[in-house]
């Protein structure tokens, strides 16, 4: 996603902004000052400046739009915080081994090309009982939920209707089901896995 179609999508989400804050929120209560921190495809960065607004986190984003990485920085500078944004493929990440305590990846994951490479990476780049968090669809969410979902966003008409297209033709089809993440995640070293629905997503967590 890069150019205009990025910019589009960056003004979009910033209208869920109240979902980054009491998502850092979330976390925050639970991560311990000085924690390293990344955020693959972390898009505008939006939760990784609301969760550097809430704790002392040294905080890295990895995304593949170069696009997104500079309306992150962007966006970064004028809230005050500084986080490292990166230009990177999430599955061939550009740092060392055992360097993260926390790894949040929200909405990104079905975008993935390799996504058991990607798994792997989280692995490898985690601290020993560091965790990894991913946020995303799941295929199998009820037309009736997407609906409900996209009208809690509070959309003009036009964005409303292009996010249902989206959600219907695009997203659905990329995302996985629980079913799909537990066939990945056995291909990798993980072990810990815990695996939580709603109406129309999945949050697992891997401990490492």
């Amino acid at each position: 996603m890069e150019g205009a179609i990025a910019r589009w999508y960056a003004g979009l989400t910033k209208k869920s902004l109240d979902e980054f804050t009491a998502l850092a929120r979330r976390v925050s209560e639970t991560l311990p000052a000085g924690s390293r921190v990344l955020e693959i495809a972390p898009g505008p960065g939006y939760f990784a400046i609301e969760l550097a607004k809430r704790g002392e986190y040294r905080i890295t984003g990895l995304d593949i739009s170069g696009t997104m990485v500079q309306l992150a920085r962007t966006h970064a500078a004028e809230a005050n915080c500084v986080i490292d944004f990166q230009h990177g493929d999430a599955a061939h990440m550009p740092f060392e081994g055992r360097t993260f305590d926390y790894i949040m990846c929200r909405a990104a994951f079905k975008n993935f090309t390799q996504p058991v490479r990607a798994l792997e990476e989280m692995y490898r780049v985690l601290k020993p009982g560091g965790q990894a968090v991913i946020i995303d669809l799941r295929r199998n969410a009820s037309q009736e939920s997407i609906h409900t979902a996209v009208a809690q966003m509070k959309l003009g008409r036009v964005n409303a209707f292009v996010t249902r297209q989206t959600f219907r033709f695009i997203l659905l089809r990329r995302a996985y089901t629980k079913s799909d993440f537990a066939q990945m995640i056995a291909q990798t070293k993980f072990h810990a896995v815990e695996m939580r629905e709603d109406s129309i997503g999945l949050e697992i967590t891997l401990t490492k």
